[in-house]
């Protein structure tokens, strides 16, 4: 047992589960827009017109850390990058913990990172973004939301598990 290799090597399977979890909302989205093209289309034209209120947490984050470090606005340009990079730092961050938490208490791995997306999904999503007011309250989103939410996190859950198993017997 050994918490820093733990964490060590949960941070590489967050990381590893960001990019994953990105990939697969990624094709999550292409095939809502392939199943009901016109649907979309229409619901595009009722939301909101005001691009901020549109913009993913990671991109809220990114212009609040901007603002409040640099003292600067971030750049339209910088928006999806600096998005990102929330993103994978959140990613490896949370992988840091679990990896740590996983190697001391080895319950924590149940249901091979299962849980632990499923965790990750209702604290993030549903309690730590609305109370920092970077996105909706939860009975604000539609099930389909939370649904493609909750699949995107479990996605993330397992990737992180199964790297961070794999690096961990490297370690």
């Amino acid at each position: 047992m050994d918490p820093i290799k733990g964490a060590v090597a949960g941070a590489v399977g967050g990381a590893a589960g960001a990019y994953t979890m990105q990939r697969f909302q990624e094709w999550w989205q292409d095939l809502e827009t392939r199943a009901a093209p016109k649907r979309r289309a229409h619901a595009a034209t009722d939301g909101a017109t005001d691009k901020q209120t549109d913009e993913p947490a990671t991109v809220k984050a990114a212009e609040r850390v901007s603002k409040k470090v640099l003292d600067t606005e971030l750049t339209v340009e910088l928006k999806p990058v600096a998005g990102e990079a929330v993103h994978y730092t959140t990613g490896a961050t949370i992988g840091a913990i679990y990896g740590f938490v996983a190697e001391v208490l080895p319950p924590a791995r149940m249901f091979h990172g299962l849980l632990m997306g499923s965790i990750v999904w209702w604290t993030a999503d549903n309690m730590v973004v609305p109370a920092q007011k970077l996105g909706k309250k939860p009975e604000q989103v539609p099930p389909s939301r939370h649904a493609y939410a909750l699949a995107s996190h479990l996605v993330y859950g397992f990737t992180t598990e199964l790297v961070r198993s794999l690096v961990r017997t490297v370690l």
